[in-house]
Parts: structure tokens; C-alpha cells; sequence
């Protein structure tokens, strides 16, 4: 922990676990995890143990506040067998204090079943499914380690979800080649019947020329040109001002534009809210950062919060804010906050620009007007909302307000030109 920064100290709200580390039944050309093989040379096969998971649910739930979310990733997470999450689930009601936990799967769905998915579906997981588009899009890149294409039996699998009831996102990486697909995708996932989607933009380095971005990595311009297209068709699909379907990205962004913090840690001004527990109990500071240098500890030898409030962690999110010169002059910068930090390293060529940096300003030239307006209606909604909610307390404790009396709802205005007036226009 950082001495003098009790004020500011983070709490364990939401963990990403690998429990089967790098190992995974697919051999997706763009996969940036299957090399971190590299760093746990002690076994090919890696799986996490009951003690590892044990300490790590126990921790997490005694230090967490009153909500908690453990992602499960990989790799592959499934690869640990249906049994290791019925543990997980059973340790988190162990060691509960009342709290709301969440779990959240990351798969590519091969080896889900119907028991898998009676058991996602009681517990509440949110599964979030790989799952690239039409199968000439998904089958590109993402095939097994034989060469087979995996589309078929992915849409088997979300149709086994949905029918379950599981909650379902599916989770679209962009790259060279999908990214020429964006109403094609859209409309597949919507036939498919995925009211959520995330779109996730591919840039590593090609490992035979580290000076330059691999192949399948998505141009800065062709990316702004598919985030233009999909906000109009998300926009479109918009019912008495609301939307029929939720795009991850274009909802975080909407935040700051009401003045919330977005949900998305690639959009906020500093990151390291979070912790990586590798199927060792390793842990890392982020996702994209399971290198040496952010190794901060093991969940077996070091308590979760101080690691998370470490100088090591705290130097890690900073990182974040250190941006190149152009951004700090951009007037976007307000919302996309100079990006994700890995996509300022991936590409030499970029020169510390974030990759998708001419992207964001095609975008947010485009969709600006839109989200201004939509942030106008989302606040006369709000306060129409704790007008109508004041008046009906007003109501049942016979409270009485004059016209030109004080709001009661604290705005500091008349009430005849505040919730008064807002009763007066939902009239109209």
C-alpha cells in the first residue's frame, strides 16, 4: 500500500482470473496469449489448483466491497473442466458477506454442453462468446490447431446458451479482414439473436518483423470507416430515442459525455482498477500485460488490496496518462483519452501514438452531434424522472410547495421553473 494515500485507496471491485493460463483448443492466428506459454515453461499443461483458487476467492471476497465481479478467461477457461467452477461458485458462497458477485465467462463455446449451460444459466454467469460474424468472417483466422474452420459449431453453441437462458454477449474481434464487414456482422449477430455485442480491435506486432504490426492487424483508417458504419446502423436501430441493441464500446463513450466515468478501462484517464490472477496465482497488472515487469506478487504470498494500491500498480495505471504531444492539444481527448495503452506499443511504426489514433478522430467527428443529443434527452429523461418521483412524495406526505418557492429536489431553483416546469412539459 502507498503510504499518505488512504483517501484514495482502491478496492478489490472486479478480478480477471486465467485458470487455465495460455492453454487453449484453438489456434487463432491473431491470438496475442498463446505466446505467455513462454513464461510458465514449468509444465505444458497449466491448470490452476484447488489451493489457488481457494486463496483467491477467499481474498477477494473479504477484501471486496459490496459487489464483485470475477472474469473468466484465457486461453481457454472451460479447459478446466465443469467441476473447478461449481468449486468456484461454492468457495464465493463460502466466504460471502452478503455480497453481489458476478461471473463473467470469456469462451470460444467448443467444449459447452447442456449441463455447462443449465449451470451458467443458474448461477447468472454472463458468457461472452467469441464469435467473429458470418462464417466466412469467424473462419478466417479462427480455426483449430488442424485448420478447421469453428463458425458451425460456435452458433451451435450460442443457440444452446440463449435456449438455456444464459445472458450472452458475443465478443467480435476486428482485424485486416473482418473489418471490411461491418453491416454484415452487425446484421448476423442480430439475426443470430445477440442484443449485445463488443468489438474488440486487433493490433500486435509481427513476430518475424518487430518493427511493424502483423498482417491481421486493422488499419487505423479502415477502423474509423467500420466504427462510422456501425454507430449509423446501432443509431438507426434506436426505438422512441433508445437503443434496441448495446454496442460496449459506443455505450462506455456515452458516459463521459453525461459525466460518468465509462465502464470501459481503455476510455478512462488512468487504468489498474484491476488484477490479472494467472492459473499459478501469479499476478499482473493488466490483460494485455502479462510480462515480467508487471509481475506484482502471487495470491498465495501477497494480500490482493495491497497489491492493487502498490507503487507498482499505481505506476502501471499511470502509464495511461502519459501521452505524446498531439494528444494533449486533440479535441477528443476529452473521451478517448489517449486509448488503450497496449495499442500505443504494438505497431514501432506509430512512434507512441495510439494505433487507432487517426480512427478515433474520424470517428468522433462523425458521432459527436449524435451523442450530444443523445446525452441531452438522457438528462431531460433523468430529470423527469426525480421530477415524478419528488411530486409522488410530495403527494403521500401532503407536503405543500408554492410556486415560487425553493425546489425541493435541491437544484436551487424555483420549483416553478424546475420540476414544476418539467411536470408542465411531459403535460404537453
Amino acid at each position: 500500500m502507498l503510504p499518505g494515500r488512504t483517501e484514495s485507496m482502491k478496492t478489490i471491485q472486479d478480478v480477471l482470473v486465467k485458470p487455465a493460463g495460455p492453454d487453449c483448443n484453438m489456434a487463432c492466428t491473431y491470438c496475442f496469449y498463446l505466446d505467455k506459454q513462454d513464461l510458465f515453461q514449468e509444465s505444458s499443461v497449466h491448470r490452476m489448483s484447488d489451493a489457488v483458487l481457494e486463496a483467491l476467492v477467499r481474498q477477494v471476497m473479504s477484501q471486496a466491497g459490496q459487489q464483485v465481479v470475477f472474469g473468466w478467461q484465457g486461453g481457454e477457461p472451460t479447459l478446466m473442466g465443469l467441476d473447478f467452477f461449481k468449486r468456484a461458485v461454492a468457495l464465493q458462497q463460502r466466504y460471502g458477506r452478503g455480497q453481489s458477485v458476478g461471473n463473467g465467462l470469456q469462451t470460444n463455446g467448443l467444449l459447452l454442453d447442456a449441463t455447462w449451460s443449465s449451470f451458467l444459466s443458474e448461477y447468472s454467469f454472463l458468457v461472452g462468446l467469441s464469435l467473429d460474424g458470418p462464417e466466412h468472417i469467424h473462419d478466417r483466422y479462427r480455426r483449430t490447431s488442424g485448420g478447421k474452420g469453428t463458425w458451425a459449431t460456435v452458433t451451435d453453441k450460442a443457440k444452446l446458451l440463449q435456449d438455456a437462458g444464459v445472458a450472452v454477449n458475443a465478443l467480435s474481434v476486428v482485424n485486416s479482414y473482418s473489418v471490411q464487414f461491418a453491416e454484415e456482422i452487425y446484421v448476423h449477430h442480430k439475426q443470430a439473436g445477440f442484443d449485445f455485442m463488443q468489438f474488440i480491435p486487433c493490433v500486435e506486432t509481427d513476430p518475424a518483423e518487430p518493427t511493424r504490426a502483423a498482417s491481421f492487424s486493422v488499419s487505423s483508417e479502415a477502423y474509423g470507416s467500420f466504427l462510422c458504419q456501425l454507430f449509423d446502423l446501432w443509431l438507426n436501430d434506436f426505438v422512441d430515442g433508445k437503443p434496441t441493441t448495446s454496442i460496449r464500446m459506443f455505450e462506455s463513450i456515452f458516459h463521459s459525455y453525461v459525466g460518468q466515468v465509462p465502464p470501459d478501462c481503455g476510455l478512462r484517464k488512468q487504468c489498474g482498477d484491476y488484477l490479472v490472477v494467472e492459473h499459478n496465482g501469479d499476478l499482473f497488472s493488466c490483460d494485455f500485460f502479462v510480462e515480467p515487469e508487471w509481475k506484482l506478487g502471487n495470491v498465495l504470498e501477497n494480500n490482493l488490496s495491497a497489491v492493487l494500491n502498490s507503487e507498482q500498480q499505481t505506476a502501471f495505471g499511470c502509464l495511461k496518462s502519459k501521452l505524446p504531444g498531439p494528444c494533449e492539444t486533440c479535441e477528443w481527448l476529452q473521451y478517448c483519452t489517449g486509448g488503450c495503452t497496449k495499442d500505443r506499443i504494438r505497431d514501432p511504426r506509430d512512434q507512441g501514438l495510439n494505433h487507432f489514433c487517426s480512427a478515433y478522430q474520424t470517428f468522433f467527428k462523425h458521432a459527436d452531434p449524435h451523442f450530444h443529443l443523445l446525452a441531452e434527452q438522457w438528462r431531460l429523461r433523468e430529470a423527469e424522472g426525480r421530477a415524478s418521483a419528488m411530486r409522488t412524495q410530495m403527494e403521500q406526505t401532503g407536503v405543500k410547495v408554492g410556486r415560487n418557492d425553493p425546489c425541493p429536489c435541491g437544484s436551487g431553483r424555483q420549483f416553478k421553473k424546475c420540476c414544476s416546469s418539467l411536470r408542465s412539459a411531459g403535460q404537453n
